[in-house]
């Protein structure tokens, strides 16, 4: 049995985080970070591999951390004992002066996707084992255990009532959906307007991505990213039947270079847009009245990036600190 502490107690007030990324090798150190977070008023953050580096300098910061585990890590957490280790080491260690708010257990790992898919066995013994460490230390109620899922996952997302998981994702996904409700806990969901907009431009207009459509879609949808955000909650209702899967919206961003429809004056508008949207109290068609915790892609333009030139190019600060869109958290 690990010990006991005292621990925080969330209040939503804010629902806007910021992710931080690392792969850049012009970056702040990780003490100016956080003190740009707090400058800014940025009172969340998803932090990604390595937060050993990370976690020392939210000590008394008071936001709010996502702590991802990494996908090459999950296999090693299949040990119970690895499991243990890994909590006490990155979130009891800390649980005193860090809020630690969810652990995110792997990310985007799909049996359809080529890249993530090696994984698959071992995201659900993971999660199993960082939960009953968790649940052991007596945080269950302040950690939440989770992981991060991209949309790809979905099949038939239009009109967003129709969607539901592909059937070649089923026996992964359904599992972990009942975890987290079993747990009490949220899903979270990668969800890019951006990638919708390049993947089907002929069918998705530009303004509908940014959240400047005048009129609704035909199936009375007002803009792509609460399109997403219910095709992914109708799937989660086919998956399980009545539920109470609340979903995070662990990464959402615009590129502002490196392809089409990539440029600062939409990113601008789509992170504008979004952060008003969120915070407002409309939620979405299927969801309504609520806010919607989302959490922006990236603090920063991350210049050792791999894959298009558009990742390089997500960041809502340049690497001096200085911000790229005068937005207002």
């Amino acid at each position: 049995m690990m010990a006991n502490f005292p621990f925080f107690v969330f209040v939503d007030a804010q629902v806007i985080g910021v992710c931080y990324g690392m792969n850049g090798n012009d970056l702040p150190s990780p003490i100016d970070v956080v003190a740009l977070y707090k400058a800014n008023n940025i009172t969340k953050m998803r932090t990604y591999d390595p937060i050993t580096e990370t976690l020392p300098a939210l000590k008394g910061s008071e936001i709010e951390v996502i702590l991802d585990i990494p996908n090459s890590k999950l296999q090693s957490l299949g040990d119970p004992q690895e499991a243990d280790n890994w909590v006490t080491t990155n979130v009891m260690s800390y649980a005193k002066e860090v809020k630690i708010r969810y652990i995110n257990v792997g990310n985007e790992i799909s049996p359809v996707n080529n890249g993530t898919s090696q994984f698959v066995p071992f995201l659900l013994p993971a999660l199993t084992n960082v939960q009953q460490s968790i649940t052991k230390s007596g945080l269950q109620d302040q950690v939440k255990v989770s992981t991060a899922i991209e949309t790809g996952l979905l099949a038939n997302t239009y009109p967003p009532s129709q969607s539901a998981f592909r059937e070649d994702t089923m026996s992964f996904i359904k599992p972990i959906i009942e975890f987290l409700k079993q747990n009490n806990a949220p899903l979270q969901a990668n969800i890019y307007p951006y990638f919708g907009y390049i993947g089907d431009p002929e069918h998705v207009q530009l303004p509908y991505a940014l959240f400047t459509q005048e009129q609704p879609d035909p199936s009375g949808y007002p803009n792509l990213f609460d399109a997403m955000l219910d095709s992914i909650y109708y799937a989660i209702d086919k998956a399980i039947g009545e539920n109470n899967v609340e979903i995070v919206v662990s990464e959402s961003g615009w590129p502002s270079d490196g392809g089409v429809g990539a440029s600062v004056e939409n990113a601008a508008t789509y992170y504008k847009n979004l952060m008003d949207h969120a915070k407002s109290t409309k939620g979405t068609i299927y969801r309504p009245g609520k806010t919607i915790e989302t959490y922006l892609f990236a603090m920063f333009d991350e210049n050792l990036k791999i894959g298009a030139e558009t990742e390089k190019h997500f960041g809502v600060f340049h690497p001096d600190k200085t911000q790229k869109y005068n937005l207002s958290f």
